[in-house]
C-alpha cells in the first residue's frame, strides 16, 4: 500500500453562515495521512496507488465498485473463513453502509448514524461516535427506513450524513467533530441516508423524504470551514416567488397548478458520481410526488427534474444538462440507482459514458460530457413502456396512467434495481445489476391521507394483481423473483444470470481475481466467476438486512468486509425478557480465516405481531 507524506490539518478562516455552525479548531495530535483530491482521481487509475484501500462510496470515484485486488480469485475463493467481527451495536433498522477503508482502518457508519473506526487488521475499536438522535421524534418522520449508506473521507476527515438532516465532519484520527452543517429538518419530513461524496474541495449530499411533501435539493459544502457554497433543488418552488436559478425557471414550465403545496418530490438518496476532469457531479433523483399525477396539480406534463439524471458543475452549483428517464413519473420509478462513469468503445467510436440502471427496468447509457442518448434497453420485464424511442424518450403505454381502476405494471414500484450497489468490471466489460423481476398493482386514492398512505395519492389498501393487454417487453423471466445479472452495456444484453438476490439490500463488488462478490438480503455471502457467473462460494452469515460488500488489503493479505444484522431481540415475549445476543455485525473475511462463525440472529416475528420493545445492544 502506498504510504502519502505525513501532513498537518491546516483549518481555513471560520466565519458563521446559515445551515452551518462554526468550524471546531483541529486538536494538536490530529496528524494523519492526507486523503486529497489527487489521492481520490488516482485511486480509478490503470496503476492505481491505493489499490488496497477504499476512499470513496463506489471506491472510486466513477463509481465502479471494482478493485484491483487479485490474491482472493477463481482458484482459492472456496477458503475463505471469517478473520474477525465487529460489534456494531444496537439495531434498529437494516445495514445498508459502505466502509471506508484508509491508513489502515475501517471506518464505517450503522443504525441512527452511529459512526466508528476500527483497526483494519483485528477489528479493535479505535472510536466511535454517536449523535444522539431523539429517536422517538425522529422515527416517525424518515423516509424510508432507519438507514444510513455511507461515509466520504477527505483531507483527514470523515463526513457522514446524521439521519435527522445534518452533515457532521469528524477528525478521521480522533472522531471528534469539526463542523456541523444542516440540511433540512424531519418537521419538513426531510432526511439524510446517503453517502456524501468528494468533489474537488467540496463534499456534496443530497437529501431523502421523497414519499413526504419535500422539495429534493442537493448542498456542497467547504470541507474545511462547512461553509455552504451552493444548493441545487431539483424540482421548482412556489411559481409567485423569485426562481433560484433558470434550471428551475425551465423546470417550472413542466409543472402546473399547485404542485409546489406537495413538495414535488426529486429526492436526491443514492446515486452520484464525479468526473474531475469536466468538474461535472451526476446527481440521480427520485420520484415526482405524489405518485398519482391527478394530485400533482396538472396531468400529462413532465415534472423535471423528478425520476432524472443531472449534470452539475460541482464549482459552481449550474446545471449544464440532463435526461429524464421518466417523465410524468406515476409508478416510483427513482433514477436515484448507482451512477457509473467508465470510457468504452460504442459502435465503433471510443465514448465516455455514464451507466445507469434506475427502477424502470431500462439499462441507460449517456454521453457524460455532453448528456447525449446512446441506448437503453430493458434488463427485465417491462410493460409502462414499449421502448424507448432514438431521442431516449419513452414510449409510455398510456394504459399504465392508473386512476381508481387498477393496473398492474411490470416492474414493481420497489424497482427492478433499488439501491443494493451495481460493479462494473473493464476486464470483462459487463455490468453486474442485483435486479428484480415483479409487478405491482396501483390504484389511486380519493385524496392524498399522508397517515395511511404516506404522501403518495394511492389507494389505502393495495389491491390483488390483475392481467392487462399491456405488451411485456423484456428478458423472459426466470424461477426465481430476485437474481443477479451479468449485463453487456456496449451491446445492451444480458450475458448471464443467477439466481438469489435482488435490487433491494446487499450489491456487489467485482475484482481482478476475476470474481463478483455478491451480499443479499437475506445473509448469504457469494462469489462467482466475473466472466461465466459460475457460483464458486456461498455462505449463509446468519444475519438480514444487509449492506454491501467491499475488499481490501494490508500486509500483503485480501480481505472482504461487510456490515450485515437488524439487531432483533432474541426473545419477544415482554420487556423483561427482551435482548439482543445477535446483534449486528461488521463481518471480516480472508483467505484460510479460523474465527468461529457468530450464533444466527433469531427469525422475524410472525407478521401482525406488535413490535419489540426497544433495547440496547453492547458493542466492543
Amino acid at each position: 500500500m502506498r504510504k502519502p507524506l505525513l501532513t498537518l490539518f491546516v483549518l481555513g478562516l471560520c466565519w458563521s453562515v446559515p445551515g452551518a455552525s462554526q468550524p471546531a479548531k483541529a486538536p494538536a495530535s490530529a496528524k494523519a495521512l492526507e486523503i486529497d483530491a489527487a489521492a481520490l482521481r488516482a485511486a480509478g487509475s490503470p496503476t492505481d496507488p491505493h489499490a488496497g484501500e477504499w476512499l470513496s462510496y463506489g471506491r472510486t470515484q466513477g463509481e465502479t465498485r471494482y478493485s484491483p485486488l487479485k490474491q482472493i480469485d477463481t482458484t482459492n475463493v472456496n477458503r475463505l473463513g471469517l478473520a474477525w467481527t465487529y460489534t456494531l451495536g444496537a439495531g434498529g433498522g437494516n445495514q445498508e453502509g459502505t466502509p471506508l477503508v484508509w491508513n489502515n482502518t475501517i471506518y464505517g457508519i450503522t443504525s441512527w448514524s452511529v459512526v466508528f473506526a476500527v483497526d483494519a487488521r483485528t477489528g479493535k475499536e479505535l472510536w466511535r461516535w454517536d449523535p444522539e438522535i431523539n429517536q422517538i421524534t425522529v422515527r416517525p418522520k424518515i423516509c424510508c427506513g432507519i438507514v444510513n449508506r455511507g461515509l466520504a473521507i477527505y483531507q483527514g476527515r470523515i463526513f457522514a450524513p446524521v439521519i435527522d438532516g445534518r452533515l457532521v465532519a469528524l477528525d478521521a484520527v480522533t472522531g471528534k467533530v469539526a463542523w456541523e452543517a444542516r440540511l433540512g429538518y424531519t418537521q419538513d419530513w426531510y432526511s439524510v441516508t446517503m453517502a456524501p461524496r468528494i468533489a474537488g474541495n467540496k463534499v456534496v449530499i443530497g437529501t431523502a423524504g421523497g414519499d413526504h411533501p419535500t422539495r429534493g435539493l442537493i448542498d456542497a459544502y467547504d470541507t474545511a470551514t462547512g461553509h455552504r457554497l451552493w444548493r441545487f433543488y431539483t424540482v421548482p418552488g412556489d411559481p409567485s416567488k423569485p426562481y433560484e436559478d433558470e434550471a428551475q425557471r425551465a423546470a417550472a414550465k413542466t409543472w402546473g397548478g399547485d404542485f409546489y403545496k406537495m413538495g414535488g418530490g426529486g429526492a436526491v438518496w443514492d446515486g452520484m458520481a464525479y468526473d474531475p476532469a469536466t468538474d461535472l457531479l451526476y446527481v440521480g433523483t427520485g420520484n415526482a410526488e405524489p405518485w398519482v399525477q391527478k394530485f400533482r396539480g396538472a396531468q400529462n406534463l413532465d415534472n423535471l427534474y423528478t425520476c432524472s439524471i443531472l449534470a452539475i458543475n460541482a464549482s459552481t452549483g449550474k446545471l449544464k444538462w440532463h435526461y429524464q428517464t421518466t417523465p410524468n413519473d406515476n409508478w416510483d420509478f427513482d433514477s436515484v440507482q448507482q451512477l457509473i462513469l467508465a470510457d468504452l468503445t460504442v459502435r465503433g467510436k471510443a465514448r465516455k459514458v455514464l451507466m445507469q440502471a434506475p427502477k424502470n427496468g431500462f439499462f441507460y447509457i449517456l454521453d457524460r460530457v455532453s448528456g447525449e442518448f446512446i441506448s437503453a434497453q430493458p434488463f427485465v420485464q417491462v410493460n409502462w413502456a414499449r421502448g424507448i424511442d432514438d431521442r431516449g424518450r419513452p414510449m409510455i403505454n398510456p394504459e399504465a396512467y392508473y386512476d381508481k381502476e387498477p393496473v398492474t405494471i411490470y416492474p414493481t414500484a420497489g424497482g427492478a434495481h433499488n439501491w443494493a450497489p451495481m460493479s462494473f468490471h473493464p476486464g470483462t466489460g459487463l455490468v453486474y445489476i442485483p435486479a428484480t423481476y415483479a409487478t405491482w398493482t396501483f390504484q389511486a386514492g380519493d385524496v392524498v391521507i399522508p397517515a395511511q398512505t404516506g404522501h403518495t395519492g394511492l389507494a389505502q389498501s393495495f389491491p390483488a394483481p390483475r392481467p392487462n393487454s399491456m405488451k411485456i417487453i423484456g428478458p423472459e423471466p426466470p424461477p426465481d423473483r430476485g437474481v443477479l445479472e451479468a449485463w453487456d452495456p456496449v451491446n445492451q444484453k444480458m450475458v448471464w444470470r443467477t439466481g438469489g438476490g435482488g435490487g433491494i439490500g446487499g450489491g456487489t463488488v467485482a475484482t481482478a481475481g476475476n470474481l463478483v462478490f455478491q451480499v443479499i438480503n437475506d445473509g448469504r455471502f457469494l462469489a462467482y466467476s466475473a466472466d461465466k457467473g459460475e457460483k464458486l462460494f456461498e455462505l449463509k452469515t446468519g444475519r438480514a438486512g444487509m449492506a454491501p460488500p467491499i475488499t481490501y488489503e494490508i500486509d500483503g493479505k485480501q480481505y472482504v468486509a461487510f456490515l450485515g444484522g437488524m439487531g432483533r431481540p432474541a426473545t419477544t415475549v415482554g420487556p423483561t425478557d427482551a435482548k439482543v445476543d445477535t446483534p449486528p455485525l461488521l463481518f471480516v473475511f480472508t483467505l484460510d480465516g479460523t474465527a468461529e462463525m457468530p450464533k444466527p440472529e433469531a427469525p422475524p416475528p410472525p407478521f401482525g405481531a406488535p413490535p419489540p420493545p426497544r433495547v440496547e445492544a453492547p458493542h466492543n
